[in-house]
């Protein structure tokens, strides 16, 4: 039976779980942690406590204090790394205004580092997935291709340009866009991560018990992000997210077979996807734009629910 205070839960798709504590006061509560997608340790512990943190942002909430999940085959490599990863994750709690407060190490054969976050919200003001509506317009907030990035690197297919570009993009928090969605009236959000912007569309889309229409010309997409699907670098993520999404999902033929991979493709540390009404969709745009988040964009709209089987409909 579910707690009367369980205001969100694992059954809606949902980015956290949101538990009242009193009438004017909730926490968010989150974990995400992953092996390394960059080369370098510092990089990857700002873009994996910057992935942790955004579930919180996706729901309105404030992150207030974190702790590091790290698994670490210490027998094999240089305990300074470790300690890099770990310095540059809690750099970035410091950054989000958070506190970190402990963590756990187990040993591993692999690298692995991410946070559990507890944020606060206010019980009746937090954003869910399944919060958008028929005629709310569409935002993105980071462009697409971390999986492709993240499998050129391991390839040496990337160049360090690209390589700074691309972490500095993944290590970019959420809270410009959470505090400009709050602002301008959104009704749900999610953030796009491991199941790639399809994936989580179709999760708010489910939870919504709508249709959501997304215009591939207009998604932002990482400079190098086409060079790289044509070439076949696209995460191990994007077919499994294709497969599971095949009957859910209806792209037009006219949208290009490279494009079409990234709108599959695994993201890490996404932007976020924010249903929203388009006087707030303009604003919100304005906004992030403003402060520098140069690939927000409108990528679509919400229409009412379209048959049985369709969630997500992506035309040219």
């Amino acid at each position: 039976m579910k707690h009367p205070d369980l205001l969100e839960g694992y059954d809606h798709f949902s980015d956290a779980g949101i538990f009242r504590l009193r009438d004017d006061l909730a926490i968010v509560q989150t974990v995400d942690f992953f092996p390394p997608i960059v080369d370098d340790p510092r990089d990857f512990g700002l873009i994996a406590a910057a992935n942790a943190l955004s579930d919180v942002y996706a729901m309105g909430g404030t992150p207030v204090t974190a702790m590091s999940i790290v698994g670490f085959p210490a027998q094999e490599l240089d305990m300074s790394i470790l300690g890099e990863i770990l310095a540059a994750g809690a750099e970035k709690v410091l950054e989000a205004g958070a506190v970190l407060v402990g963590g756990h190490s187990v040993m591993d054969t692999e690298i692995k580092f991410g946070l559990s976050v507890t944020g606060v919200v206010h019980p009746q003001s937090f954003l869910r997935n399944g919060g958008a509506r028929a005629g709310d317009l569409l935002v993105l907030t980071k462009p697409l291709g971390m999986g492709a990035v993240s499998t050129a690197i391991k390839k040496g297919a990337l160049d360090q340009a690209a390589v700074r570009a691309a972490s500095d993009i993944m290590a970019t928090l959420n809270r410009d866009a959470r505090d400009a969605m709050m602002a301008c009236g959104a009704h749900g959000a999610t953030d796009v991560t491991g199941f790639g912007l399809l994936g989580h569309a179709r999760e708010m889309a489910e939870a919504s018990g709508v249709t959501l229409r997304l215009r591939a010309r207009d998604i932002p997409l990482f400079p190098e992000a086409l060079r790289l699907a044509r070439e076949g670098l696209l995460s191990g993520g994007a077919r499994r997210n294709r497969d599971f999404l095949c009957a859910r999902v209806k792209v037009s033929e006219a949208v290009p077979p490279d494009l079409q991979g990234l709108l599959f493709d695994s993201e890490t540390s996404g932007g976020l996807l924010i249903a929203i009404p388009p006087q707030g969709a303009r604003e919100v745009v304005q906004a992030l734009q403003a402060k520098g988040h140069r690939s927000t964009a409108v990528i679509g709209e919400v229409a009412p629910r379209a048959g049985e089987e369709t969630w997500i409909e992506v035309g040219p």
